[in-house]
């Protein structure tokens, strides 16, 4: 027979996968839960407009100016270490091309929903974590009113509506700062760069981008009130779900990114 303790230590070590793994799945089901009740009450009548107006205010016009100002600083950056490699091929003008084709493929849309994530889907999940250990919760469903219909749905249409928005925008800013370093540093003449930025674009490069911003909405608008939902211990667990939503927010961000450019790589 084997060594008893070396026994109990292999066996707790699998007990703690085996809870890790139910506690995982849980998650999952909680979440997909929550998504399906948001989808099924977005198709029931009245549609909160004047709710959905306040949250595409906060989501969509407050977060301008830091993603004005992140996407502007990442197109200079892009230009700035595009230029180290293609000055010692004489191909400056194509520094152009590279900066526009990587911000509207991939980091005009991941920028953008990282900042969001970061800004919007942690105040989501403090803001209800801070309703549901207040039981304000508890006390909308005593006047029969659907908490996933009154807090849910118009952060989750406002999100996937604005994200696509912000992205534009912050397609435009991050070219904006490519331009201003090739035309202003480089001494690209502006009239060529614009050219070289544009030739390049097709719709599908715009269009992949957005379709990946819609998705990056739904994960950053799920994930924070879920975690809102979750809540529990009172201020301590309403940090440790800020922290969560936005961790987990990043993670996916990453993760649908990775997978939906290779689908679009395959599909054209």
């Amino acid at each position: 027979m084997g060594n008893p303790l070396r026994v109990q230590q292999i066996a707790g070590v699998w007990i703690g996968m085996g809870v890790r793994f139910i506690t995982f799945l849980e998650y999952i089901g909680g979440l997909i839960t929550l998504f399906v009740q948001t989808l099924l009450w977005i198709l029931v009548p009245p549609l909160k407009s004047k709710r959905i107006f306040q949250q595409m205010c906060v989501i969509g016009v407050e977060s301008l100016p830091i993603v004005s100002l992140i996407a502007l600083f990442i197109g200079i950056v892009l230009a700035l270490q595009s230029a180290y490699q293609m000055q010692k091929l004489s191909a400056d003008i194509y520094i152009a091309s590279l900066v526009s084709l990587s911000v509207t493929r991939e980091i005009g849309p991941v920028i953008t929903a990282l900042v969001v994530a970061g800004r919007v889907g942690a105040a989501m999940a403090a803001e209800l974590g801070t309703m549901k250990v207040t039981e304000q919760i508890d006390a909308l469903e005593t006047l029969a009113t659907n908490p996933v219909k009154y807090l849910v749905v118009p952060r989750f249409v406002a999100t996937t509506f604005m994200l696509p928005i912000l992205t534009i925008y912050a397609d435009y800013i991050g070219i904006l700062g490519g331009y201003l370093f090739g035309v202003y540093k480089l001494g690209i003449g502006s009239a060529l760069y614009w050219k070289m930025t544009y030739n390049p674009l097709v719709l599908k490069d715009v269009f992949t981008g957005l379709i990946k911003s819609v998705f990056f909405g739904m994960i950053i608008a799920m994930i924070g009130c879920y975690e809102g939902f979750r809540v529990e211990g009172g201020a301590e667990g309403v940090g440790r779900a800020t922290t969560l939503a936005v961790v987990i927010s990043f993670v996916l961000i990453i993760a649908a990114d990775c997978l939906f450019t290779t689908l679009f790589y395959f599909a054209f």
